[in-house]
């Protein structure tokens, strides 16, 4: 008697336990899905964003121009997670390129998003030849990006979570350029009620293309395009936008003076909040969907 006695409440115990294990579990679960990340790496010269999805999608914009990003996924990233759904190659150009090469020798890619246009470089062969391996050895999907293109990762609420493609207007598939910046990948992402326009390096031509379309651009975030170079950012552009934060991904004492003075100066005059990785380091923004919370570690000057 004693002895079942005792088997009872071994087990009783042991039932709530595993429901108290499972009720945390849920409420992680939920918890999970509720939030968002984007993070702007500071990686010098060049631009690097990774975004996290409360189901844990993990996404890679550009690399920066060396193997830095490898140790800022580290820092994100668990050990064991060698993996990463998705990376976009907004255009090939060192400081957008050189890192994702890097990324794709060490982690396990699901999906490629790139533009298909080409450089008479040997970095960029060096990229070819890399994404050509991985989707041998890998089975690495490679996509090649137009506009209109829409990307969803929630099953349940694909218009609450998702990549609008808005440029290239015309595919650059197979041509080869000097310069590719007017090419970017531009990407503008919804998160319920937050939304984040990614530029990677397109001209004020292009900008005043995506304007004319009758695009919908409006996003709580603008990253700005080309570095803060006063090729970019037009005040057309901003009024089409309505930004109420601004992130310019450049490196400390770049030798091309970004972010330019006029730049700066236009941002300012559209009272936006303007936020630098050479002078915050990484800019980590996190978003239940209704609110914005921004964290960054460095105040330089």
């Amino acid at each position: 008697m004693e002895r079942k006695k005792r088997t009872f409440i071994y087990l009783f115990f042991s039932f709530l336990l595993g429901a108290n294990i499972l009720a945390w579990l849920i409420v992680y679960d939920l918890f999970q899905k509720q939030f968002f990340q984007v993070i702007f790496f500071d990686v010098g010269q060049g631009d690097a964003i990774f975004i996290e999805t409360g189901q844990g999608h993990q996404i890679l914009i550009d690399g920066g121009p060396t193997s830095a990003i490898l140790e800022k996924l580290g820092q994100e990233m668990p050990f064991y997670d060698r993996t990463l759904d998705l990376i976009v190659l907004t255009h090939p150009e060192h400081d957008h390129m050189a890192g994702l090469i890097e990324v794709l020798k060490r982690y396990k890619v699901e999906k490629i998003l790139w533009t298909g246009v080409l450089r008479n470089t040997g970095e960029f062969k060096e990229w070819e030849k890399t994404i050509k391996e991985e989707q041998e050895k890998e089975k690495t999907q490679i996509h090649i990006a137009k506009a209109g293109q829409k990307i969803s990762w929630s099953g349940r609420f694909p218009d609450q979570q998702v990549f609008y493609v808005l440029n290239p207007l015309e595919s650059p598939e197979g041509q080869e350029l000097e310069n590719s910046n007017n090419t970017s990948i531009v990407l503008r992402l919804i998160f319920n009620g937050q939304s984040f326009l990614f530029t990677g390096d397109i001209y004020k031509s292009i900008e005043k293309k995506l304007l004319g379309k009758g695009i919908a651009l409006g996003s709580n975030v603008l990253k700005i395009g080309h570095h803060g170079s006063k090729t970019s950012t037009s005040e057309d552009f901003l009024e089409g936008v309505l930004p109420e934060i601004a992130v310019i991904s450049v490196g400390r004492g770049n030798s091309y003076g970004h972010p330019h003075a006029e730049t700066l100066a236009t941002l300012n005059k559209y009272d936006i909040k303007v936020l630098r990785t050479d002078l915050n380091g990484d800019i980590k923004m996190f978003s239940d969907g209704k609110t914005l919370n921004i964290n960054i570690k460095n105040e330089r000057h």
